[in-house]
């Protein structure tokens, strides 16, 4: 007969199972004068004949039942595209939220001294840009990966295997995401609106953007063309697994830091919207809500310019970085 351990006694302990916050784990709880045996490979029998034989033994203590290894069972929920959708939702209306927030301290809170930096200027403008983008990112990393932007979702769809069927939805979801924040902004703001543009002739770029230059609209185009190929550039590098990523609780504030770079380096020709949601939908919010010289239904249709521009400017980063960096990096298979 063999000699059990200590911990047994005279009864074989019955293994049962138990659920801890997502994790399946084995142990012994209490002492039962029957032997079972709940999952085969998770024990060991110990005794005469066939160690791995379930077969009732002739007699009790000459059989002990101990854990071999430990079972731990990951219980992820399964994103729905209802949930994925409602994430980008939320993530871009953060991200608009903040975003075109502090483009309206700035415009509708002017200092009354000639020359005097308005609450930061456009130095503010730049890194709550920034800010945003790190914020929206958190809210909806988990369950979309915080795409927030058609930009992204499209390059990812071309170079990463993301599905098409989504491709639209997404965007759709980033753009109402990004109107009702824009709403939100303009409720939040409503008395400075009355006071410092009455007629809402002259404040539609607190919520969308201009080309400084509207007679060359291809400044502008060049200028969104390369601020959107830099920003999905180096968005793909921050989070290549064969690159150098910063890990999933650093890369939104990295993703964020490139967003304040491109503002501060590429951002007067056309107001550096990068990304095709953030300037159309609080631009339909701006037709909806009134105001004049929208871009979309008055003064110059200026409009398409950072909606096509950053959609190719997206997959021309995409296609650098893949084939100029990425093939040098993923090991041969």
């Amino acid at each position: 007969m063999k000699t059990c351990p200590e911990s047994c006694t005279n009864q074989v302990t019955n293994v049962w199972f138990r659920s801890t916050g997502g994790a399946m784990d084995a142990s012994f709880v209490r002492p039962e004068p029957a032997l079972s045996v709940v999952k085969r490979d998770l024990l060991r029998i110990t005794g005469p004949g066939d160690r791995n034989s379930a077969a009732a033994p002739p007699a009790l203590l000459d059989y002990c039942a101990v854990p071999t290894r430990s079972v731990t069972m990951t219980m992820k929920p399964k994103s729905t595209l209802a949930a994925e959708l409602l994430a980008e939702f939320l993530g871009t209306f953060v991200l608009i939220l903040f975003g075109t927030g502090v483009v309206a301290m700035v415009v509708l809170f002017p200092s009354t001294n000639p020359g005097e930096t308005i609450h930061g200027g456009y130095t503010n403008i730049t890194l709550g840009w920034g800010l945003a983008v790190t914020m929206g990112i958190y809210i909806a990393g988990k369950i979309s990966g915080a795409h927030l932007n058609p930009a992204i979702t499209l390059a990812l769809a071309v170079f990463r295997g993301f599905p098409w069927r989504k491709v639209i939805p997404y965007s759709i979801a980033q753009t109402v995401g990004a109107l009702a924040a824009a709403a939100l902004v303009y409720w939040n703001y409503l008395p400075a609106f009355h006071q410092v543009d009455p007629q809402l002739d002259h404040t539609a770029g607190i919520f969308t953007t201009f080309p400084a230059f509207p007679a060359v609209l291809q400044a502008g185009f060049l200028d969104q063309l390369i601020g959107t190929a830099l920003l999905v550039l180096l968005v793909f590098a921050v989070t290549d697994e064969f690159n150098m990523p910063p890990g999933a609780k650093f890369a939104p504030l990295m993703i964020g830091l490139i967003v304040v770079a491109i503002g501060m380096s590429f951002g007067g020709m056309h107001g550096y919207a990068i990304n095709p949601a953030r300037d159309f939908g609080p631009r339909l919010f701006t037709v909806f809500a009134g105001f004049r010289n929208n871009g979309l239904t008055d003064g110059p249709r200026v409009w398409w310019v950072p909606v096509v521009a950053p959609l190719l400017g997206g997959l021309i980063g995409a296609a650098i970085y893949d084939f100029g960096i990425r093939r040098c990096l993923k090991p041969s298979q």
